[in-house]
């Protein structure tokens, strides 16, 4: 039996060579997509896009509601925006002067 016998690196060079040409070829023989369907694919995914969209402003104006309607049986006011910025700012300010 005849013992294994380590390929040149001219060898796999040239291995590696054929390789990328049959890859190249095998990607060039590919047809190519008409613009018909190509635009069809394109309408598909923007229609996709608009339903999520849709979808997802339907939800963030549910969890709003559930929040307003919360606050409104809580009987609680509901805060404005200079509150809510004091607020964040507290938080902030206690923050840094727990660090210090």
């Amino acid at each position: 039996m005849a013992a294994y016998k380590e390929p040149s690196f001219a060898e796999r060079a040239a291995r590696s060579q054929q390789a990328r040409e049959k890859a190249l070829k095998k990607l060039a023989d590919k047809p190519k997509i008409d613009e018909a369907e190509l635009a069809r694919r394109k309408a598909v995914q923007a229609e996709r896009e608009a339903a999520a969209a849709e979808k997802s402003a339907a939800r963030k104006a549910a969890i709003a509601q559930a929040k307003a309607d919360k606050l409104a049986a809580a009987n609680v006011p509901v805060p404005t925006e200079a509150e809510l910025k004091a607020a964040r700012d507290e938080r902030y300010a206690a923050r840094k002067a727990r660090k210090k």
